[in-house]
């Protein structure tokens, strides 16, 4: 790989960087081939990319960018990052899904926006609500009080039909 290649892969990591949420380190070491094209399919779904880049490559291209510095820490070894655009919890999700079943797949660390947590918060990342939740979350909350202020005036129409019936009804009587 010539210097003119080996940049390319770096500008193409730096772009990724650049437009993500959040970057997940992963230890791929002992994953095999079948294994991580099952992994690369889980995390399209999720709309993650996952590449597999030297570590160096890494480096360099957080070091043009200025993002997720904190990463570089988590590097040694065989790493593969996974790129959130939408939704930073996802790769977690796929992530502790691959471990909890192979013990493979380890959480080097992971940035979300300029916040670093390491490989042991991988709990803690997976259990975060993907946007769809948090989405529905919110406009429950906003709908709770409108439904409950239709309600009580629904009730007192109610009442008040009620009232009227029964004036009418001694009205009647």
């Amino acid at each position: 790989m010539d210097r003119n290649e080996k940049q390319i892969v770096i500008d193409e990591v730096a772009e990724l960087i650049n437009k993500s949420m959040a970057v997940y380190c992963v230890d791929y070491a002992g994953v095999g081939v079948g294994d991580i094209s099952k992994l690369r399919d889980e995390f399209r779904k999720e709309g993650i990319v996952y590449k597999v880049v030297k570590n160096t490559f890494f480096s360099r291209a957080v070091d043009q960018t200025g993002k997720y510095a904190d990463l570089k820490g988590s590097l040694p070894g065989m790493s593969g990052f996974a790129f959130a655009f939408d939704n930073p919890g996802a790769p977690a999700k796929v992530i502790k899904k691959y471990f909890d079943d192979k013990k493979k797949f380890t959480l080097k660390g992971a940035c979300i926006d300029a916040q670093y947590f390491p490989g042991s918060s991988l709990n803690e990342l997976a259990s975060l609500p993907s946007k769809p939740e948090v989405i529905a979350s919110i406009l429950s909350s906003i709908n709770a009080p409108a439904s409950g202020i239709v309600g009580t005036i629904h009730a007192v129409i109610r009442e008040l039909v009620s009232v009227i019936d029964e004036i009418e009804k001694k009205k009647a009587a």
